[in-house]
């Protein structure tokens, strides 16, 4: 994936001003921190500006230039989405409802070629409930948010590309999601294991995991293994000069496209991929790509 004026800086500055603003009057809003319907945690991300894009100089042209971004308030999920959370779904008899599915094209489940693999942790094996689903497609990732909206009757849906980079990365333009520098103790990528797979949500804790320290590889919001581990969907149709158009207010990406945007890096990438800000981007009908997963939004 890698390799393939005044007025506006006085704007930027007032929105990052009302942004601190936001960001701490949300400490005594009645919005709880986090939040589970039934279908694992979701933390809150407040509203509130952020500058988004390359402002480390060492990407690509796509990820620039660096743009002000203001949000309203989210809930991210804690983790990618699980084998068992996926399984959950896979299993419901709402599966074939094709009202759930973009298009109204269902994915057969014979599709996921990953789901009965043992080195790739595939949900079809025991033991790999808390392992990131690997391969779904994109109208696959929309359905399954579209499947949690009905039965808990909260609105669950792919982050934009906007909320995706801000509950990364924060306010203060980190590189990465817990902060400048990266080892194998903080993130899955590639090297990290005998077999580049994906690995245990959340297993870069802090903790002692076999013969491995990790550390504390959350981003600002807790959110784990949003850099590494698999490459996450987003809602946004891809274009490679999008920030420069992009609205200030909740930008939702361009109206059309051929792709969608993909975020966070793989098991399989070096550690430039893994940047917070970095952008990727595949077909949406993609589903043949072990290193793709995703994690939902709820809102508010």
């Amino acid at each position: 994936m890698r390799r393939s004026g005044f007025l506006v800086a006085i704007a930027g500055l007032n929105l990052l001003f009302l942004a601190s603003r936001s960001e701490s009057a949300s400490t005594g809003n009645a919005s709880p921190k986090m939040v589970n319907d039934g279908h694992g945690d979701y933390l809150y991300v407040p509203a509130g500006a952020f500058k988004m894009g390359d402002n480390f100089g060492d990407g690509m042209p796509r990820e620039r230039p660096v743009h002000t971004v203001d949000l309203d308030a989210f809930y991210i999920g804690k983790f990618e989405i699980t084998n068992g959370e996926w399984k959950a779904f896979r299993d419901s008899p709402d599966y074939d409802d094709a009202t759930l599915w973009p298009g109204k094209r269902v994915m057969p489940k014979n599709q996921l070629q990953y789901w009965n693999q043992a080195q790739n942790h595939g949900g079809g094996m025991p033991g790999s409930e808390n392992y990131p689903v690997l391969g779904v497609n994109w109208d696959g990732a929309v359905a399954y948010c579209n499947w949690i909206s009905k039965t808990t009757g909260k609105k669950y849906r792919l982050p934009t590309e906007a909320e995706w980079e801000k509950a990364a990365r924060g306010t203060d333009q980190r590189r990465y999601p817990w902060g400048n520098t990266i080892d194998h103790s903080y993130a899955n990528y590639v090297g990290g294991q005998k077999f580049d797979t994906g690995s245990l949500v959340g297993m870069y804790d802090g903790k002692m995991h076999g013969d491995l320290q990790t550390h504390d590889g959350s981003s600002p919001y807790g959110a784990a293994d949003m850099a590494g581990n698999v490459m996450e969907w987003c809602s946004d149709w891809y274009s490679l000069n999008y920030y420069a158009v992009s609205p200030v207010k909740n930008p939702k990406g361009p109206a059309t496209g051929a792709y969608k945007v993909l975020r966070g890096g793989t098991f399989f990438e070096e550690p430039f991929d893994l940047r917070t800000y970095g952008r990727s981007a595949a077909w949406p009908s993609l589903q043949s790509h072990r290193m793709i997963g995703f994690r939902a939004v709820r809102e508010p």
